[in-house]
């Protein structure tokens, strides 16, 4: 592989590394992936030490040229879309399909990978909340309620959550909103047990991946990752459950408790 530029190369690992990582890769994933790029290429003093929001990377040595790069990446939701797109990319770098100009040029057409649509993903939310409400113990008017309320809340994630408000407080007003229709639902006789509707609904807000992941982190000796992904998913859960409390504190006070 004569010719191959060093900068390049380094260059093509992070912007990797910074895919996956802000789509929530494991550590240990993103780390495998730029050291497997920077070694194919022939780079092997490349040094890399990950955090859940953070790439350090160094490189150098008497043969090989000096680099230092160090990264911030916002914590985010997942896509995992993006990681095995990028996981497939690693696969194709080391069967010879890319220079590392080229692969730069597909990492960034990864990382402006649009999402699904809205109908789908408004759709999928309604489709998780009725399944969830099932599994729990629901029955099939459960499950139909919850799946409305599904769909009103990823309605309510994509156009008003996402794009305005903070973590904290899209989660909190999530469960609210959740725990409200589920009630009004419930008051209608379109469920028969509102325990479950609620716990159907909610779903769409939980961080089942992040969850998964910090203790994958932890279990792999990446201790404070495992931390900072825990503390963020154990935050979103209790702003969750405030959300609910808040809702059935609502409902009860306009309907003096007869509901509930």
């Amino acid at each position: 592989m004569a010719d191959i530029n060093d900068k390049a190369v380094m260059e093509l690992a992070m912007k990797a590394g910074n895919v996956l990582l802000a789509n929530g890769a494991e550590i240990f994933r993103v780390e495998e992936t730029m050291e497997r790029i920077c070694r194919y290429y022939g780079i092997m003093s490349e040094r890399e030490f990950v955090l859940t929001n953070g790439i350090f990377m160094t490189a150098g040595s008497e043969k090989e040229g000096f680099f230092a790069r160090v990264q911030r990446v916002p914590v985010r939701g997942s896509r995992l879309d993006k990681i095995e797109a990028v996981n497939q990319l690693s696969r194709e770098i080391e069967s010879g399909m890319y220079t590392p100009e080229e692969a730069i040029e597909e990492v960034k057409r990864i990382k402006e990978m649009p999402p699904k649509s809205a109908g789908s993903q408004i759709f999928a939310s309604g489709a998780s909340c009725a399944a969830f409400s099932i599994l729990f113990g629901g029955n099939l008017n459960d499950c139909v309620a919850a799946f409305f309320v599904g769909l009103v809340l990823y309605v309510y994630v994509l156009f008003v959550f996402d794009p305005h408000l903070s973590k904290i407080v899209g989660n909190i007003l999530g469960g609210t909103l959740a725990t409200v229709l589920c009630i009004f639902l419930y008051s209608a006789g379109v469920g028969e047990h509102m325990n479950f509707m609620i716990i159907g609904s909610i779903i769409p807000l939980v961080p089942g991946v992040s969850f998964t992941n910090a203790i994958r982190e932890i279990a792999e000796e990446n201790y404070i990752s495992g931390a900072v992904r825990l503390l963020d998913a154990i935050l979103v859960f209790l702003c969750i459950a405030i959300g609910v409390g808040a809702g059935i504190s609502i409902m009860e006070n306009i309907t003096k408790g007869i509901i509930l």
